[in-house]
């Protein structure tokens, strides 16, 4: 069969496509992201298209001659990046058109457990929305609810669950309460290749979680044991706290940084993710717990490696945008003459030492802002290293005494450097 899946590249549609291609299905990868989805996936053939601004046009062109759609994309929040109504209900209700128009045999929907009138989240309305347009269209639908999603490979919010597992000495939570049901990655594009056979039942909304619910707290204390990590404290954030934690994170998030710690994430974790176990039955499944999940995934170094680093990468980021921000600033302001007497002790004329320090305190401040905006922070990383480098010899050709200065001003450049290779390495989010 051919089969399309839109965010073939995400957490859920990676292991989907992996699932139907191994099933022998043709898999049609769709996203609005693709060359590295193209080198990380060559098996798919890929398609370039986004469910948030593509028309019911360009759907015809992508879909022509697929028999069934699996949509796994959608987004958490608002953002420059994301739009949630775009993305949940008005990219829906032009890929559903499409999908009527060429006479598309099958349609499956990821949405999410615990979606109903009761939640007031923009996320929960505009996922709502977007099954209530599915169940209102003569497609043969089938809506799948997944819990908690937990896969080998760390995304977004497991992420940062496995995160909090690595942090040292103690493990702050928000809601440490708060109940979840899981389900594991394998097990949802299982489920989805069910919903492919003839068979399956239609025009029904499933939800994807196993029986047992795990508080926070137990969820990340199991996940701390599975990285082979000593048992240690839960410390209990106060409320406030993290709202304002997250309401950083909203900020972050118009500067194109998605961290899982924003507002609706916050809200989802308030509210738990519950739902109806016994739905796993409709498609003949029966789901693994957590439990079983780590045990079929036992943890290496990578995995506390990661966990240790996850808090780790946004303090670089942070040491080194103020790093070089304030060196650019006081370059400007209470160091600028010190700065230029280095220069002209070292023989040059004052013209040209004092244009040297302007245009290296501009620079500095300008790495330092283009690394705060996310899509151009990786040319600021590499810009810190080369802006380094030539700091360096320059410092060693024209004063190498400073090599031997006990403030270190050449030597501690050195640490800093490395700092934005470690973040240059680890910038990628999946």
């Amino acid at each position: 069969m051919r089969v399309a899946i839109i965010g073939a590249y995400g957490l859920v549609g990676s292991y989907v496509s992996a699932r139907l291609a191994a099933d022998g299905h043709f898999v049609v990868g769709v996203g609005r992201d693709i060359e590295a989805a193209r080198r990380r996936f060559p098996a798919l053939a890929w398609e370039r298209a986004d469910l948030a601004t593509a028309s019911v046009a360009d759907w015809a062109r992508v879909l022509t001659g697929v028999e069934a759609v699996i949509n796994c994309a959608g987004a958490l929040q608002d953002s420059p990046r994301d739009d949630l109504r775009a993305v949940h209900v008005e990219g829906v209700r032009r890929l559903a058109q499409a999908c009527q128009d060429l006479g598309v045999g099958r349609l499956v929907h990821i949405s999410a457990a615990g979606v109903g009138p009761d939640r007031s989240t923009a996320f929960n309305a505009t996922k709502l929305e977007a099954e209530t347009l599915l169940a209102q269209s003569p497609l043969s639908w089938i809506i799948l609810r997944p819990g908690l999603v937990f896969a080998p490979a760390a995304y977004g919010g497991t992420a940062l669950l496995r995160g909090l597992a690595g942090f040292p000495g103690a493990i702050p939570l928000v809601f440490a309460d708060s109940l979840v049901q899981t389900i594991g990655a394998e097990d949802l594009a299982v489920a989805v290749a069910r919903c492919l056979a003839p068979d399956a039942p239609v025009r029904v909304t499933l939800d994807l979680v196993h029986p047992e619910p795990l508080s926070l707290n137990d969820l990340v204390g199991r996940l701390r044991g599975w990285l082979g990590l000593g048992p240690v404290p839960t410390i209990r954030l106060p409320r406030p706290l993290a709202r304002a934690t997250a309401a950083a994170s909203d900020g972050l998030a118009w500067l194109g940084w998605r961290s899982p710690m924003r507002t609706a994430a916050l809200e989802q974790l308030r509210l738990g993710v519950r739902g109806r176990a016994q739905d796993a039955e409709r498609l003949g499944l029966a789901l693994r717990s957590f439990d079983a999940l780590l045990a079929a995934a036992p943890s290496g170094v990578q995995e506390r490696w990661f966990a240790r680093f996850y808090f780790a990468k946004p303090a670089i980021l942070t040491c080194l945008f103020a790093f070089w921000l304030l060196s650019g600033l006081i370059g400007l302001t209470v160091g600028f003459e010190a700065a230029v007497t280095v220069l002209t002790a070292s023989g040059m004329e004052a013209g040209p030492a004092t244009a040297a320090v302007v245009g290296g305190s501009l620079i500095d401040i300008s790495l330092a802002l283009l690394l705060a905006w996310r899509p151009t922070a990786a040319r600021a990383l590499q810009g810190m290293l080369l802006i380094t480098a030539g700091y360096l010899i320059g410092g060693a050709l024209v004063r190498p005494d400073l090599w031997l200065d006990p403030m270190g001003p050449l030597l501690k450049s050195i640490p800093a450097a490395f700092l934005a290779l470690a973040a240059l390495a680890t910038l990628d989010e999946r």
